[in-house]
């Protein structure tokens, strides 16, 4: 059985339209072929519940850089083993409560003396404006739990990185914003919940599409990585030297990708 863990921004959603439309074969083909498509973003839960009803997707996600795994309640069959629950899911809690990285990255700057713009400090327009977002979508972006995104405003970038690692933090790179999180990441979220898909359903095989530096881990723990044509290609295809490399970026790599590899083909650009 194969399982498909995906990131969003950039891979399956065009950068700038956010549209999937470009993936919509590939999309097709999963459902068709009852493979779980796994969403692992640094989106919030409440935007990913949002592209979860659009698309019509089930499965367990994975948000705002492995804070936190979303398990539909009854997916696995039994309890998830130290899950809490939480309405409709069984919730598996990594990441540090939002409100302490805030205060964390406040901190950071101060000692650093490299400013800083958190998403707490941005409004709904600003949001929208830096995104390409909707300012309803944009509205959802600033409901965080685990992630505090955040631009460099000034200079000093490598001891405002420090000063967050000697808090004990954890700091990445999307394609657009830093995040500051604790010491979760994608890997560990994708590495927890393939367990979980091993234990239900026995010998699995994982498929992993990204296109960004937050996405190299959870790339490298995958059995066949892809790294979407992005400006990170060529950096990510280093830090994961099986990855192949669509042609195409976006929704159009993502389903060149996918379809290709549910045909056993491995003809992406390497």
């Amino acid at each position: 059985m194969k399982i498909v863990f995906s990131d969003l921004d950039g891979t399956l959603l065009h950068l700038q339209s956010y549209s999937c439309e470009a993936a919509k074969p590939a999309l097709d083909a999963l459902k068709e072929r009852g493979i779980p498509l796994v969403f692992c973003t640094s989106k919030t839960r409440v935007e990913v519940e949002g592209w979860r009803e659009r698309l019509g997707n089930t499965h367990p996600f994975i948000v705002e850089n492995g804070g936190a795994i979303y398990i539909p309640k009854g997916y696995f069959g039994k309890p998830v083993e130290g899950a809490v629950q939480r309405g409709e899911y069984e919730v598996i809690e990594f990441g540090t409560p939002y409100a302490q990285l805030v205060e964390d990255l406040r901190a950071a700057s101060q000692e650093s003396g490299c400013q800083v713009l958190g998403f707490n400090e941005m409004t709904v327009a600003e949001i929208a404006v830096r995104t390409l977002l909707p300012v309803q979508q944009a509205e959802l972006a600033k409901i965080r739990e685990y992630d505090e995104p955040f631009v460099i405003l000034g200079q000093g970038t490598h001891s405002l990185l420090l000063e967050i690692e000697k808090r004990g933090r954890t700091w990445t790179r999307g394609n657009r914003f830093y995040h500051i999180t604790g010491k979760n990441d994608k890997v560990e979220a994708v590495k927890r919940l393939t367990a979980l898909y091993r234990e239900k359903y026995g010998e699995i095989e994982t498929i992993g599409l990204g296109d960004g530096h937050n996405d190299a881990g959870f790339l490298g723990a995958v059995d066949m990585p892809v790294i979407v044509r992005s400006p990170f290609a060529t950096v990510l295809k280093k830090l994961v030297p099986k990855g192949m490399v669509t042609n195409a970026p976006g929704p159009h790599g993502w389903n060149e990708a996918i379809l290709q590899l549910l045909k056993g083909a491995a003809a992406l650009a390497v």
